[in-house]
């Protein structure tokens, strides 16, 4: 599809003008946009940003949540041939440095007072960053610092120029060609500087498409958009995909509100990274424990049949008479209202993306019969490369390889694509471009896998992260953290998990519990506590985590690849791993090197044996200050089990 993201914007508006293109919740009730409004109010950001200063090839930053101001912002800066750059709004002033500087930004859009003061706090650090525009005028009246103005007064001042220049927004529309550069996306930068990954309308509009035409999607979607748009995936499913297909994009009031929004919304097509799903699970297993015996009884019955025979039954699998009775007897009393609790009725495709999911995880929501499937992609593919099937989701798998997309596999085990959604560039960094892009078109993907007999591509781990077990029994064993760490998560009491191996002669785990699933259990036994940090330390909870660890070694042992990858020892952190520490990645991906790093002490007492070790680490809160944590962590050993053979 040869055209840009303002034309699609346009094309809408023209064939569809009063059907609703977004809404938004606002003080609880939900207001619709339609798209013959988000072309006027685009027209008018349009002429307001050109009068802003704001010209062709130039960059804008937007920070914010969701909003369809934001997004007509976002059209109207690719209207004029401008780059916006969505930037993480939950990040820290001192992380919107570089990508501010990096791209020569002069113009900001942003949501709120919370980011105004992110910004005009760094301000002397990026010296060309001159106009600040907001779209919610609380807090803010009182300000006067220069350069700052509202988007009313934006909108207010564009409405006029559009008046007097009648033709001036479709002559800049007319500008505008699908190699131009549509939007610029920085990725986490685990080991630096983030990399500025430059795509054109062509690229991402390729792959969106591509997208929709494998999933049957049409303009009779609703999605519930509650993703940082500074995320690649969510951008490619609430801004690319709702411009190719038409279909509508609802913006939550709050992230607090996106539990009882979903079930309001009902979405047909979801979207979500497997934490989520993780802490969808989470809740419904801390309701069942609280649950009436009968309830419990029912929901551990059917719950067994679903994992028996709900996947071969969303697989449209044969499965017998009985059993087909069982599971419909179930979905009237166990599945159904499950989903409708989950807010996941009208789901017909569910997508998880960015990081893998454990196996366990994956099957629970398709025994329960929703349409959950894999994708796998990054934001240097625009997302879109390899997707499941309706009838071929498997746990283990990321799906084929769809329209446009040849994949290979390199001597080492990477993961090489060719595809019409690659970046065109790393920007300003042309080593950096050189060494992902061949000379003939093929991006590494730095990730280790290969293609199965079934012409499935199965991700093992990052190259750089799928390793070797050295010494002792298991001498020369795989080892990837990833896969050990997810089966780990799937576990409701454990939130977090950071494994290590490579290159010593066991497997070591950190782990965070997660709060209110451990903290739920422990009420329930009356164990008192006095925070994260005593609850962790408990032996009643270190002991239940010991069964968990267990139950992931059991199953691994049964894995002829991975069976060296078992758990020795272990020990509960003291404190959440947290993006704002640097431990985790605005993605929520844990940064491995960095907390091997930081807690070096920890990892040191896991391999020389100890039982204790003391640690104390500097922690930031919300409100910008800095304290610190301190305990003294135990260190359990898990048992392992011998390597289970495969009957000849």
């Amino acid at each position: 599809m040869q055209t840009t993201f303002p034309r699609l914007l346009m094309k809408h508006a023209a064939e569809r003008p009063d059907a609703p293109a977004m809404r938004e919740k606002e003080y609880g009730i939900w207001q619709a946009h339609s798209w013959s409004s988000m072309a006027t109010l685009v027209e008018q950001i349009t002429c307001g940003l050109h009068l802003a200063g704001l010209t062709r090839n130039a960059h804008m930053v937007v920070i914010g949540a969701n909003r369809p101001r934001l997004y007509a912002t976002m059209l109207a800066a690719q209207s004029l041939g401008a780059i916006p750059i969505p930037l993480y709004q939950d990040a820290v002033g001192a992380e919107c440095v570089f990508p501010i500087t990096n791209a020569d930004v002069r113009l900001a859009m942003v949501e709120d007072q919370e980011q105004v003061d992110k910004l005009l706090e760094i301000r002397d650090r990026c010296p060309d960053l001159g106009t600040l525009i907001y779209d919610n005028p609380r807090g803010l009246r009182n300000y006067a610092e220069p350069g700052l103005r509202s988007l009313d007064a934006l909108i207010e001042a564009g409405r006029s120029f559009a008046q007097s220049q009648p033709g001036f927004f479709a002559a800049q529309l007319a500008l505008g060609q699908p190699e131009d550069v549509a939007a610029m996306f920085f990725t986490s930068g685990t080991t630096g500087n983030p990399k500025g990954v430059v795509h054109t309308h062509s690229t991402l509009i390729d792959r969106a498409q591509a997208g929709a035409e494998f999933d049957k999607l049409s303009a009779q979607e609703e999605v519930l958009a509650y993703l940082p748009p500074a995320w690649i995936g969510q951008n490619i499913f609430s801004y690319a995909q709702w411009l190719c297909c038409g279909y509508v994009v609802n913006c939550p009031e709050d992230v607090s509100t996106v539990t009882i929004d979903l079930k309001e919304v009902g979405p047909t097509y979801y979207f979500a990274p497997p934490r989520v799903f993780e802490g969808l699970l989470t809740s419904v297993m801390i309701r069942m424990e609280d649950a009436g015996r009968i309830k419990r009884s029912l929901f551990s019955f059917f719950m067994d049949v679903a994992k028996r025979v709900g996947p071969e039954r969303m697989n449209g699998q044969p499965i017998g008479a009985l059993q087909n009775l069982l599971y419909l007897l179930g979905d009237l009393m166990v599945y159904g209202p499950l989903r409708n609790n989950l807010g996941f009725s009208r789901v017909r495709v569910a997508y998880t993306a960015g990081e893998a999911i454990g196996p366990d995880l994956f099957t629970f929501y398709r025994s329960i019969g929703i349409n959950l499937k894999q994708l796998y992609g990054s934001t240097e593919t625009a997302v879109f490369v390899c997707l499941q099937p309706d009838d071929q989701a498997r746990a283990d798998t990321v799906g084929v390889p769809i329209r446009g997309v040849e994949i290979k596999v390199a001597d080492n085990g990477e993961i090489l694509v060719k595809s019409a959604g690659l970046l065109k560039e790393y920007y300003k960094n042309p080593a950096a471009t050189a060494e992902v892009l061949t000379a003939d078109g093929w991006y590494h993907t730095s990730d280790a896998g290969f293609i199965d007999s079934h012409g499935h591509l199965k991700i093992i781990d990052r190259v750089k992260d799928v390793g070797r077990i050295q010494g002792g029994a298991n001498d020369g064993a795989m080892f990837a953290p990833k896969y050990v760490e997810n089966k780990l998560k799937f576990f409701p009491f454990i939130k977090e998990a950071v494994a290590y191996g490579d290159g010593r002669e066991k497997v070591c785990v950190m782990l965070n519990i997660d709060f209110d699933a451990a903290g739920n259990w422990a009420e329930r036994r009356n164990l008192p506590y006095a925070g994260y940090t005593d609850l962790a330390q408990k032996p009643e909870v270190y002991q239940l985590i010991k069964e968990c660890v267990e139950k992931v070694n059991a199953d691994l042992s049964a894995d002829a690849l991975l069976a060296g990858s078992q758990v020795s020892r272990f020990l509960v952190l003291h404190k959440e791993l947290d993006a704002d520490d640097g431990e985790l990645t605005r993605t929520n991906k844990v940064r491995r090197g960095f907390i091997a790093d930081k807690y070096l002490p920890l990892v040191d007492a896991l391999y020389l044996g100890k039982t204790a070790q003391f640690i104390e680490t500097v922690v930031k809160f919300e409100d910008g200050r800095s304290g610190s944590v301190s305990a003294t962590l135990k260190i359990e050993d898990a048992n392992t089990f011998a390597a289970v053979k495969a009957a000849a």
